[in-house]
């Protein structure tokens, strides 16, 4: 039999409840939840799941000598802090993102990782959202040509949410926030960019909280734009890709977190699958020049990916799907895309 990983969570709350656990429960033959730690344990919102122990002492996972992977779902500006105590108790270790609050703490602790030769590593789930996945598959199809531009949008129309906030802190801006998000999906699928141009904005004034983003990354002569806005009451489509051939157009994101909202779960059927009216448009010029328009059912995707990368690598010694130097590259875009904001 297969070696099953041990794991534990520090933090009960949405993130843990909603984007790991239920996907960590379909993985029973490689992943065994044991701890479940925070300061306020008791949770109306969340059901105690049979078999796991509940803590709010972080000592309890710390010294357990059966758990091999602590996860930290708390709010990140205690990423950092658990994840030195995590490394230093001699566990492996995956931290929700935003996966620090500076380069610089993300450098210390992969370095620690390094010297404890343990496993560390940002929960970058939407590397497996279906609408980024099949993007990735009309790009690879080459139907489209050579590549020139995509546009990328994770836009709300929650006007509230900067309005009530009358400070700016960077790692509570939206580009931290959301960002960390299709950020990583560019860096992971094209790498580093030649150069790029930032406007990042507080739409409510200096000294407010950042509500608005448009990164321009360069790779050649293609540009990828990353944008988000609190301010979209339409929001722009997720994904428009242009080739010298053709374009598509993804208008809908992803279903998981929307299924998961509603507490349908992944061991449900249909759970984060696009019906046709979600597929995107691809229209294009063949070989021969004749125009095409078609819809493209969606690559199905599902935030369980992310531990099964991680179980090949601890108990089969591949290579981590999700790379130090990636994570890095963000953080360092992230820090110097706020950097001018006050």
């Amino acid at each position: 039999m297969e070696k099953i990983i041990n794991i534990a969570y520090i933090g009960n709350g949405k993130s843990a409840n909603r984007y790991h656990i239920p996907f960590v429960l379909t993985r029973q033959q490689t992943f065994h939840i044991s701890k479940i730690f925070d300061i306020h344990i008791q949770h109306e919102t969340w059901k105690k799941i049979d078999g796991v122990v509940y803590t709010n002492n972080v000592d309890d996972l710390l010294n357990d000598e059966s758990i091999d992977l602590i996860v930290i779902c708390t709010a990140h500006h205690l990423h950092y802090d658990y994840a030195k105590k995590v490394l230093n108790s001699g566990k492996h270790c995956l931290v929700e993102k935003p996966f620090t609050e500076t380069s610089q703490e993300a450098k210390e602790l992969f370095t620690l990782a390094k010297e404890k030769n343990l496993y560390l590593s940002a929960y970058q789930n939407r590397r497996y959202d279906s609408d980024f996945l099949t993007v990735q598959s009309v790009i690879e199809s080459g139907v489209l040509g050579d590549l020139l531009e995509i546009e990328m949008h994770f836009d709300y129309y929650r006007p509230y949410i900067p309005e009530s906030v009358h400070e700016f802190h960077p790692a509570f801006s939206y580009l931290y926030g959301h960002g960390c998000h299709t950020l990583d999906q560019v860096i992971s699928y094209f790498g580093k960019p030649d150069h790029i141009h930032y406007d990042v904005r507080q739409l409510l004034g200096s000294g407010r909280m950042n509500d608005y983003f448009d990164l321009d990354l360069y790779y050649g002569t293609l540009k990828v734009s990353v944008k988000s806005s609190y301010y979209r009451i339409k929001e722009r489509p997720s994904f428009v890709v242009y080739g010298k051939k053709g374009m598509f157009v993804k208008e809908t994101k992803d279903r998981q977190e929307e299924h998961l909202k509603v507490f349908f779960m992944p061991t449900q059927t249909g759970f984060g699958e696009d019906l046709p009216q979600h597929y995107g448009v691809l229209t294009y010029y063949d070989d021969q020049d004749i125009y095409h328009e078609e819809k493209v059912p969606t690559v199905h995707g599902t935030y369980a990916s992310v531990y099964d990368g991680i179980y090949e690598c601890l108990i089969h010694g591949k290579d981590p799907v999700i790379k130090e130097e990636e994570t890095l590259l963000q953080i360092e875009i992230l820090e110097k895309g706020v950097s001018h904001l006050k």
